[in-house]
């Protein structure tokens, strides 16, 4: 098995002891489902993991040996031997309150958040008739599944770097409602969502990936030219000036100064980048297909959590960084043929040629939003992930992936 883990249990203000380690066949950090199940079998309670608490060995997410700060709801039969006390080392991992830690990543936090959710379907006549099923947690979101009568809903918790969700959907469903998954009820940093069915869209067909790129290329360009929602400002000169920024401070220390000189003078790109005529429009920044669902159909686009308002040409590419090699083509194909049809004075192509490496620089700047973030105990999901992704815009300047070298020149 790939990962492991171990469990701090308490319930309210008692620390119950130590459980574990036991193996997962599931390698991400963040997937705590089989966690959960694999505890609950243990213990004989239901329980939820609260947050990470340290990672021995792995990396990039996943793998290694996991210790988890998990809450039972009740307390488990006296004496129970899947638990055995806590030593000192051990018991220190419950440090204090961090002012960065996430509402859900608190045992108090958690709770109010699952009462919210259970309160506000009651008030919308789907009262929850089940156990809800913790899926992932981390710095970056807290979902869960709730069973009603008329099916699944999910209960997704944000962090304050993240985009307001609901106010994208709501954006994008103006112009496609189709496009996105409907949203039941939101409050700060929290949404309840419809149950999208089918799958996540990972192994996408050329079909597939046609329809869900025309269709959201078409929701950009209707929203182009319209006052944006609340969100971060990712135009190109401000990227120029992000970027500079995060090399001259804390990416320095991780890269040289020829890595530094390099990356400066790869900014230079976003004044040409301008220049190939794309709107300014809703981005949603991490379009990769795992953020998509479907059943055949055209896909819903999900998570949108790095929504910014910028240059919609970061879709494109982080796209075509995810699927399969034998649909990249078809992305690229249809992502600059429906630009040219919406904004004929542009020209895409040379634009996914600019920004090749661009998008790993603007990848580097979202990165160091997660580290300045999130508490001590969470930065080994993005440590040295800045550092690394400016490498990847200097190989992909180097060499290119797309076939449109000679556009640059």
């Amino acid at each position: 098995m790939s990962r492991t883990f171990s469990a701090l249990v308490t319930s309210g203000a008692d620390l119950l002891g130590v459980t574990g380690p036991f193996p997962v066949d599931v390698p991400w950090w963040a997937e705590v489902e089989p966690v959960v199940e694999r505890l609950e079998r243990a213990l004989g309670v239901a329980v939820y993991v609260v947050r990470l608490l340290r990672v021995d060995g792995g990396e990039g997410g996943r793998d290694g040996h996991v210790t988890y700060h998990v809450e039972a709801l009740e307390l488990p039969a006296p004496g129970s031997p899947a638990l055995r006390p806590a030593d000192r080392g051990t018991r220190a991992l419950l440090e204090p309150d961090n002012a960065l830690r996430s509402p859900w990543a608190r045992a108090d936090g958690l709770r109010d958040l699952l009462g919210w959710a259970s309160r506000t379907l009651a008030a919308l006549g789907r009262p929850v008739t089940g156990p809800v099923r913790q899926r992932r947690t981390w710095n970056l979101a807290g979902l869960f599944r709730l069973p009603t009568g008329q099916g699944p809903v999910w209960l997704k918790a944000t962090p304050r770097f993240a985009s307001d969700e609901a106010a994208v959907i709501a954006a994008f469903a103006r112009v496609d409602a189709g496009l996105v998954p409907t949203v039941l009820a939101s409050d700060e940093r929290r949404m309840l969502l419809e149950h999208v069915p089918g799958e996540d869209c990972w192994a996408a067909d050329a079909a597939t990936v046609e329809a869900g790129v025309r269709r959201t290329v078409a929701a950009q360009a209707a929203l182009a030219g319209r006052e944006p929602p609340r969100l971060r400002d990712r135009r190109d000169p401000v990227l120029t000036g992000l970027v500079r920024d995060l090399l001259d401070g804390p990416a320095a220390p991780d890269l040289t100064a020829q890595e530094r000189d390099r990356a400066r003078e790869l900014t230079g790109r976003w004044e040409r980048l301008a220049e190939c005529g794309l709107p300014d429009t809703l981005v949603h920044a991490d379009f990769h297909p795992g953020n998509w669902r479907g059943d055949g159909r055209s896909p819903v686009v999900m998570d949108f959590a790095d929504a910014h308002w910028g240059n919609p040409v970061l879709d494109c590419l982080r796209l075509y960084d995810f699927l399969p090699e034998a649909v990249r083509g078809t992305a690229v194909r249809v992502w600059v043929d429906a630009w040219r049809t919406h904004t004929p004075r542009s020209d895409p192509a040379r634009a996914l040629a600019l920004a090749e490496p661009l998008a790993h620089l603007t990848y580097a700047v979202r990165y160091q939003e997660f580290l300045d973030g999130i508490e001590p105990s969470e930065r080994p999901y993005h440590e040295g992930d800045p550092a690394a992704v400016i490498r990847r815009a200097l190989h992909c300047q180097r060499h290119p992936g797309l076939g449109f070298t000679e556009m640059v020149d």
